[in-house]
C-alpha cells in the first residue's frame, strides 16, 4: 500500500490556511501547513510534498521569495495563491517559479482540482 501524497499550505491568514488544509486533507491529501514563507520553505524541505500551495501577500518574505527559495532545492508543483488578479503578477508568480495561479476568492473545487492535476503532473 503507498502512502498518501503530501501538500504543504503556507498562509499567513488563518482561517483560508485552515479552509485550504480541510480542503487537501478531504482529498485525501496528507497536509503540513505554515503561516510564513520561512516555515514554509523547512516544511518542503522536511517533507518533499508533491504540491505546495503558496499566498502571495505574507508578512517577512513574500509568496515571490518564497517560491524562488524554494526551487533552489525542490521540484515541488507550486500553486500561487492570490488575491490580486492582473496578468504582470501572474507572471512575476511564474517567473519565480509557480506552476500554476489561482486568484482568491477562490472555490474550493477548483482549488482542490488545481492541485489533484498538479500531482497528476508531477508523477509524470
Amino acid at each position: 500500500m503507498t502512502a498518501p501524497p503530501t501538500t504543504v499550505v503556507i498562509e499567513d491568514d488563518l482561517d483560508i490556511r485552515l479552509l485550504v488544509t480541510a480542503v487537501l486533507e478531504g482529498a485525501g491529501y496528507v497536509v503540513h501547513a505554515a503561516a510564513t514563507g520561512l516555515d514554509g520553505i523547512e516544511l518542503v524541505r522536511r517533507h518533499d510534498p508533491i504540491v505546495t500551495t503558496l499566498d502571495v501577500s505574507m508578512p517577512g518574505i513574500d509568496g515571490f521569495e518564497t517560491a524562488r527559495r524554494i526551487r533552489t532545492f525542490s521540484d515541488t508543483r507550486i500553486l500561487m495563491v492570490s488575491a490580486r488578479a492582473d496578468e504582470a503578477e501572474q507572471r512575476a508568480g511564474r517567473e519565480a517559479g509557480a506552476d500554476d495561479y489561482l486568484t482568491k476568492p477562490f472555490r474550493p473545487r477548483e482549488l482542490r482540482q488545481r492541485v489533484i492535476d498538479l500531482a497528476r503532473s508531477a508523477r509524470g
